[in-house]
Formats: structure tokens, sequence, C-alpha cells
């Protein structure tokens, strides 16, 4: 496919994994689906470690992208336990946050546009439980961030998220080489 560049690799699906048995994880949610792979590294682990009860809500705006990613769900047998959402994302988890999910999560991974990673932190704080992980991608952005001289809104943004969680007393956060660069905040 053209556009598997937009993949996770999978050391960064095994890295995932091993953080959703660490945080003994059972509910997770998910920005920016693509074609299902992180979700799916994600949900077997929140299934290994929580047979019974374990949640990933999914959120996407691409019915087509989707419709690749079910497919390996339900093949996996865990299409049962994610709730794939369609619809701006934003919206998706200012309703969960509505609906009293705040504190509800253990894990949150963000991967899809990079100049609403703010607006995906603020909201992934408020539904994160205390010691829970918000995982941001391509934090690195191929190098991207670190030219002075690429003032593009994504990598404007992705500079922007990195310094603000370095600052923000509310995480504990930590730029791991791991894909394209993998900011994982660790919420106090």
């Amino acid at each position: 496919m053209a556009e598997a560049r937009m993949q996770i690799s999978a050391e960064q699906g095994a890295f995932m994994a091993a953080l959703v048995q660490l945080l003994a994880a059972r509910r997770a949610f998910e920005v920016g689906v693509f074609t299902g792979y992180s979700a799916l590294a994600t949900a077997l682990a929140l299934k290994e470690a929580h047979p019974v009860g374990a949640r990933l809500l999914a959120c996407d705006i691409s019915a087509g992208w989707t419709a690749i990613a079910r497919g390996y769900w339900r093949e996996a047998g865990v299409d049962d336990m994610i709730d794939l959402v369609l619809a701006p994302a934003l919206e998706t988890l200012d309703a969960r946050i509505a609906a009293g999910e705040e504190g509800a999560y253990d894990l949150g991974f963000i991967d899809a546009d990079k100049t609403g990673y703010d607006g995906y932190y603020e909201r992934g704080l408020k539904l994160l439980r205390p010691g829970g992980a918000l995982l941001f991608d391509n934090m690195l952005w191929s190098g991207r961030v670190v030219d002075p001289a690429d003032a593009t809104p994504d990598t404007t943004a992705l500079r922007a998220l990195a310094q603000k969680a370095k600052a923000d007393d509310r995480v504990h956060s930590v730029l791991a080489a791991v894909g394209d660069g993998l900011l994982i905040c660790i919420k106090k």
C-alpha cells in the first residue's frame, strides 16, 4: 500500500503491548486507527491481561481504512472488545468526558492529525487515571522537528507538544526512540 508509511512498526506494536501489561491496563483509547494494527496490538494485550471486560475505544474518521481494520480484528477474535467510533475524535473524547469517563482509562495512543495533538493531549489527560500513560506517535517526524527551517503546521504542533509535555507538572514525560519517536506521558 502506498500509505503503508502511516502504519506503526512491529517494534512499536510490541512496545505498546508491553505497556498494556506493565500498566495492567483494562481500558484504552486510540485516536487514529488507519488499518488497525496498533489497535490490534493493544487489544490482544488487553485480552491477554483481562480475558473478560477489557475494552478499547478506537476513534477515526475513515470508513474505508477502518473496514480493513475490522477484518483483522475479527480474524484475531478481538472485534467484540473494540468500540470503533467514526467521527471527529475531539467530539468522541468530549462525549466520553461528558458521560463521566474521566479517569476511567489506563492507556491512550494518539496517531492522527498532528495539529490536533494538543487537543488530544488535554482530553486524554482527563480520560486517564493517575498512573495511566498517554502515547503520541511521530514525535521525531523523520527528523523534521529539529530542522529550524521547517515551520509547517504539523512540525510546529509536534514541537509545541513536546515542550508542553516537558514543562507540564501533570505528567512525567519521556521521548523514546521507538518508531518515529514516541512521546510517553505518565499522568501523575
